[in-house]
């Protein structure tokens, strides 16, 4: 009975581990025959386990949903990962979710361990969450992006532009990017047959429909939404680069603001885009690196101008600081000893 129930636990998280294993892959996995995977699978059924069993190309068994949520089976690792998780999603950048975060959070402590507790408690000890100008996500369209990606679901969905224009797309949603600030989608776009980024609080009425599609061979999703959101949208696209080793400008410098690539062991690249070059140019200053600006020639124009206007502060600061000096001074000699 024993070896029974932990293979029957075994089976329920391979099942909640994917969407679709195959008799003979439970059968492997479990060291088992397919037969005896069959009589677990009905087992879990009569424990309230809603697995249901498709034939044909792509079928197999299926963890699907029930009317009430059955227990999850997390091990060590995922459950602490669960638990910060949640911690951070009660003040992130998913909207609405800040009390169901902390009372799950409180429910899933009652049943910890105690050193995971312990390790759960220590990283919550040591963080604090500020208020921030994030873009808030409808977790509605959080859930249902994740679940088209992980079933390769097509999506069909409203956007907006950078600039304000609205169209209706058709995607193929493969993987979500967070970036502190703002949450994106990689996504294959049909109508335009290429790949494409998506900010998800652009998006509106999300919805994944019945048509499932082949994966392809996609982009890195964090390189080509970083590219995405520091190059595309701008009107400059800026390269400089650094006298300095790639680890110590990207300390500077966050994701969401440009790429850092290192030429060599002391220097770096620093690609970037940019609406006001005069702007950039201040930016530039405060990574407390020297530099050369590379492209575009109007960044260089834009460098000198900001070199004369600090040029003329700091030789005011100085004349201000002589004629200040020159008052203290004749005040002194007109005081009486």
């Amino acid at each position: 009975m024993a070896e029974t129930t932990a293979r029957l636990l075994q089976l329920l998280g391979l099942l909640q581990s994917r969407p679709v294993w195959t008799g003979p892959e439970l059968a492997d996995h479990l060291g088992v025959t397919v037969r005896s995977v069959r009589r677990d699978v009905q087992r879990l059924r009569e424990l309230g386990y809603p697995v249901s069993a498709s034939k044909g190309v792509g079928g197999g068994y299926q963890l699907g949903a029930g009317r009430a949520l059955p227990p999850l089976l997390l091990d060590a690792e995922e459950a602490v990962a669960v638990a910060v998780c949640l911690r951070l999603a009660a003040g992130g950048t998913v909207a609405g979710v800040g009390e169901a975060a902390l009372r799950t959070m409180t429910k899933l402590d009652q049943v910890l361990p105690g050193r995971l507790r312990a390790q759960v408690a220590a990283v919550q000890e040591a963080t604090v969450t500020l208020e921030s100008r994030a873009n808030a996500v409808d977790p509605d369209v959080l859930l249902t992006l994740a679940r088209a990606s992980r079933d390769h679901q097509r999506v069909e969905l409203g956007y907006v532009a950078h600039g304000g224009e609205s169209s209706h797309r058709r995607v193929e949603p493969y993987q979500m990017v967070a970036t502190g600030r703002r949450w994106y989608l990689l996504a294959w776009d049909l109508d335009r047959d290429d790949w494409r980024s998506f900010r998800l609080d652009r998006m509106r009425e999300v919805r994944a429909t019945t048509w499932a599609f082949r994966p392809r061979q996609a982009p890195d999703a964090r390189e080509y939404v970083a590219r995405s959101v520091t190059q595309s949208p701008y009107r400059h696209l800026a390269r400089v680069r650094f006298d300095a080793p790639a680890s110590v400008v990207a300390d500077r410098i966050p994701p969401s603001a440009g790429t850092v690539e290192p030429l060599s062991d002391e220097t770096c690249l620093l690609t970037a885009g940019a609406d006001h070059l005069d702007h950039f140019a201040v930016h530039l200053t405060r990574v407390g690196v020297g530099f050369t600006v590379l492209e575009p020639t109007e960044l260089g124009e834009s460098m000198r101008r900001l070199a004369d206007t600090l040029r003329d502060a700091a030789d005011r600061a100085v004349a201000g600081q002589d004629e200040r000096a020159e008052v203290r001074r004749a005040s002194s000699a007109g005081e009486p000893r």
